[in-house]
């Protein structure tokens, strides 16, 4: 998959799925800048090393619910490299709850990270996009968009949201060369998910045709095709990359 001399911006960079998103798309050969909110420690880590192996790699923090801050980062990118061609919206949270119990910040911060963020970032960048007439946004679902969980009415509607979204954008963006698709991972074994699984044990496991869970490294391939040169012609799609769970 070639994406070497591109440009790309990941929200969410530091840890888990979206650290691993920045190194395969950095290891291919894209100059990469990515977003962390508060951890400055994991994301030097990130940028430090991948830089130590000749890559270029910038992190920038900022508040990805901020429709100011997304158009800063954007400009920031454009003035460093020049362009923006790659866009991997990774940024989000959870916050389970009842719905009897939750409360309106818990059903706010999910939204506004998990799918405001998303209609933000993406705004911001496809006018230049647009412009060059080359992009490839790729925004993070979940099968929770499609599984009924218990207490998750909150992060099943900000995914349900992100793949009617990126559904959307795709039609409006195709005749600019532009592509707009989504990846929804399942049960990945990542930092946000530890609680999750730790719960379940090994019944997730035996849900899963494959018999095992995902790795980071299974989002990040899925995301490199879908920004890849070869993959223009694919958009508005939704790949569900959960072991054969749905």
């Amino acid at each position: 998959m070639t994406v070497k001399g591109r440009v790309a911006l990941v929200t969410g960079g530091s840890r888990g799925i979206g650290r691993a998103i920045v190194e395969s798309l950095a290891r291919a050969g894209a100059k990469v800048a990515f977003v962390y909110n508060s951890n400055a420690a994991a994301a030097e880590e990130v940028a430090n090393v991948l830089n130590a192996e000749g890559h270029e790699v910038w992190a920038i923090q900022a508040d990805v619910r901020s429709k100011p801050a997304s158009e800063k980062v954007v400009a920031d990118v454009v003035e460093k490299w020049g362009k923006l061609e790659i866009l991997v919206n990774n940024a989000g949270i959870i916050r389970d709850g009842l719905l009897a119990t939750m409360d309106a910040q818990q059903w706010q911060d999910v939204i506004d990270t998990n799918l405001t963020s998303v209609f933000n970032f993406c705004q911001s960048a496809t006018r230049t996009m647009m412009s060059q007439r080359y992009g490839r946004i790729i925004n993070m679902s979940s099968v929770a968009a499609d599984v009924s969980n218990p207490g998750q009415a909150n992060y099943a509607a900000s995914k349900g949201g992100v793949e009617g979204f990126t559904r959307c954008i795709a039609t409006e963006l195709a005749r600019r060369g532009v592509t707009a698709n989504a990846v929804a991972p399942g049960f990945i074994e990542t930092d946000m998910t530890v609680a999750v699984v730790n719960a379940a044990g090994e019944e997730i496991k035996k849900k899963i045709p494959v018999r095992r869970l995902g790795k980071p490294e299974d989002i990040s391939n899925a995301v490199l095709f879908f920004a890849a040169d070869e993959s223009s012609y694919v958009t508005g799609q939704i790949l569900k990359v959960d072991g054969g769970i749905l």
